[in-house]
């Protein structure tokens, strides 16, 4: 394993994660009494396995069928959109 890509994934999800809805929500979760704080962390640590799971298998696929590059290019594309999206609506 590559400690350096191991360490760039890490930092980049786990900042990409940091004040986004999910985190929100799972915060809200955790307020609740009647929900035990093991439960929400457990709940909220195997939802986010298994979308990572679901990007990686769809990645994989998709670096076989498309030039990364353009991946890459239609990824970027995608957060303009959304951001300019989200700026938009804020206006």
């Amino acid at each position: 394993m590559d400690l350096k890509v191991f360490f760039t994934v890490f930092g980049t999800v786990f900042l990409a994660e940091l004040g986004d809805k999910t985190q929100l929500a799972t915060l809200l979760f955790a307020t609740r009494e009647s929900i035990g704080p093991m439960t929400v962390f457990l709940a909220a640590s195997m939802a986010l396995i298994a979308a990572t799971a679901l990007g990686v298998v769809a990645g994989n696929f998709l670096a076989d069928q498309i030039d990364t590059r353009i991946l890459s290019f239609i990824a970027g594309a995608a957060f303009i959109v959304i951001g300019s999206w989200t700026i938009w609506q804020a206006i």
